[in-house]
């Protein structure tokens, strides 16, 4: 029961992380289209950390899946799904000829992708609070009832 809050905490820094990820690949396709980065530079940015971002996201569903919190994972699953999706059929990388044709399709998927992230932060937030008070309500009851021994309040009458 003590290890839920450390758990959530490590579900938390993951999330952050995916959050990062996301956040850094969309600023990078919309300094592309403010022509502040050249299309070269934008992919080998993005490629760079595109696969972290879907080993991040895989690792985090099947630790979900691990633990037994079965909601948030089959939360977790659309953008797992939409990455392996990606991924087996070749089209996770940004390619430096084609990156202006698909511009607007990729800053959507990222947009989508970093608001689902910040909604499911917020439940991993509320989640590791609801397990800390939870831990700390247990840890109180346990402590009270182990120390209450009928057997030494009898003895000293």
């Amino acid at each position: 029961m003590a290890w839920e809050p450390i758990l959530w905490l490590i579900f938390s820094f993951i999330n952050v992380g995916l959050l990062g990820l996301n956040f850094y690949q969309f600023l990078g396709f919309s300094d592309l289209e403010a022509d502040y980065l050249n299309p070269y530079e934008l992919s080998s940015r993005v490629n760079s950390v595109i696969l972290a971002e879907y080993l991040l996201q895989g690792a985090f569903s099947i630790l979900l899946l691990v633990t037994g919190h079965w909601i948030m994972f089959l939360i977790s699953l659309p953008p797992a799904y939409y990455n392996m999706k990606r991924y087996l059929s070749r089209q996770h990388l940004i390619d430096v000829t084609e990156v202006f044709r698909v511009l607007n399709s990729e800053k959507k998927a990222r947009i989508f992708k970093l608001g689902f992230y910040v909604v499911f932060f917020g439940l991993v937030i509320t989640r590791m609070i609801a397990a800390g008070t939870f831990s700390a309500m247990y840890s109180v009851m346990y402590s009270s009832v182990q120390g209450l021994d009928i057997r030494s309040s009898v003895h000293e009458f």
